[in-house]
Parts: C-alpha cells; structure tokens; sequence
C-alpha cells in the first residue's frame, strides 16, 4: 500500500543498492590522479625536446665542441634561417605545452570544485541535521564497506541497536521540542561513550544504531554499561517528569552472512528484550 497517496517506501535492500556520490567522489580523485601523471609526462617530453633541439643547435653552430672531425659543414648564409627555423620550432613547441598545460588545470579545477562540492553534499546528505549523527543514508553507504572488510581481514564487527523507551508518548505529552531534545541529549551520550572509529547512526525516530569495528559481543557490553550510567544520571540530575530510558539488542557479524542477517539479528535481540520475550534461536 502507498503511504499518504505517496510512493512506495523503499526496502532496506533497494536503498543498500542505490548509488552514492562516494563512488563519484572515488571516480574525480581517480581522474585528478591521471591528469597529474599526464602533466609529468608533458614536462618530461618538453624538456627531452628542449636537450635535443639545443645539441642539435650545437652541433652545427660548434661542430668542433661535438665531433673530434668536421663532418657537417653549413654555409654562413644559412645560419639566419636554422636559428630562425629552430627558435619557431621551440616556440611553437613551447607554445602547445602551455596549451595542454592550460587545459589540464582547467580540467583540474573543474574537477577539484566538482570533488569538494560532492563531499559538502555527501556530508549533508549523511548526518541527520537535529542529532548529527549518521542517517539512513549514511547507514547504507558504510555497512556494506564494513562488513567487506570483516569478511576480508576476519576482523570482529558487533552491532548495538537502541530504541528510547515511551518516546511517542512523551513526544505527545510534551511536546516536539521535547522530543527533540531528548533526542538531541542522548545523542550527545552516544557520542561521548563510543570510540571515534566506532559508527553512530540515528535510523529514524528515536532509533539508533552502533557499528563497533574490531569489537566482539562480549566487548561491547563495557561501553552498553557506562552508557546506562550516564542515563541514570541524566534521570537523577534532569529531574523531569518522565524517565530516560532505552531497550537495545547486540549481535555480532558472523563472517560470510549478508548484511540484512545481522541486521534483522540485532532487531530481534532488541525486540525480545523491550517485550521481555525469552530468545528464539
């Protein structure tokens, strides 16, 4: 069924399939890698040009500096005419290298502005503007990555999903501003609890969800533990009239299965526990 008379929402898998401007951004850093080897390439061939033309020059000019022997012997009058034909000859020369060279830096600013213009939309299209955490979005583009790589060194990988406790309730009760406040605090907890290379993402609403590279099950509780801390401080210090709370689910990646299969793991975990259901294997 369409939602609201509007398009179907997407499935999880469609949006992991979607393109991204990463791959763009990997493509323009690629091209700007090529141009730099071209514009070597054209100085290298510019001055071999250059050494040529000027031991040719001296050659007939100063036979004796070059050869023990005279063996080319060149008329005075048709001196003007070789130095005139040789000096066009850099000059043109010169001439079309600055042209190339004008055209491969116009080509690499346009792709420079192209590159820093993608990574300012790529950012903004990936951090969700009220907690500025990772989106959706973000989700889609570096789980996959993560994952290839677990599978690739055989690293561990833990997932850590968390869903705030009565969130629609208190958000109608007491308002948006309230909500987004609270969600807005909690992703400043999520922030200060985990590693800098551990990925925080808001998912949508009040669910968020934490990748822990070179993580196991076992480790991640240490950080699931000092974040329930700070929440009951935050209870204890904030005085409101509900309570901070938080269900959550931790699952690690086993190597070789799909990214959808820990995923929906660590949903079922989470679910369990909010609904104090017993674990179904």
């Amino acid at each position: 069924m369409r939602e609201n008379g509007g398009e179907l929402p997407e499935s999880r898998e469609e949006r992991l399939a979607q393109p991204s401007m990463l791959a763009r951004t990997e493509e323009i850093q690629k091209q700007i890698q090529q141009l730099s080897g071209r514009d070597l390439q054209l100085w290298s061939i510019g001055i071999l040009v250059i050494l040529v033309l000027t031991s040719g020059l001296l050659a007939l000019v100063l036979p004796n500096l070059v050869w023990t022997q005279r063996v080319i012997h060149v008329e005075h009058s048709y001196l003007p005419q070789l130095f005139f034909g040789l000096i066009s000859l850099i000059l043109l020369f010169n001439i079309y290298l600055l042209a190339q060279k004008r055209n491969l830096n116009t080509t690499r600013l346009a792709l420079i502005r192209e590159l820093v213009l993608n990574e300012r939309l790529e950012s903004l299209s990936l951090v969700d503007p009220l907690t500025q955490l990772l989106n959706r979005r973000a989700l889609n583009e570096l789980v996959p990555r993560e994952v290839a790589r677990a599978n690739r060194v055989g690293a561990g990988l833990t997932f850590l999903t968390m869903d705030l406790d009565k969130f629609r309730s208190i958000n109608t009760k007491f308002g948006s501003l309230e909500g987004d406040m609270l969600l807005t605090d909690f992703s400043k907890m999520l922030k200060l609890i985990f590693r800098g290379g551990d990925m925080v993402f808001r998912q949508g609403g009040d669910e968020f969800l934490v990748i822990m590279p070179d993580t196991t099950e076992d480790q991640a509780d240490n950080p699931l533990q000092r974040l329930l801390r700070m929440v009951a401080d935050w209870n204890q210090n904030n005085k409101k009239d509900y309570e901070l709370s938080f269900s959550w689910g931790v699952a690690s990646y086993v190597t070789g299965t799909g990214v959808e299969d820990v995923l929906r793991a660590v949903d079922r975990k989470m679910y369990q526990k909010k609904h104090n259901l017993a674990p179904t294997f």
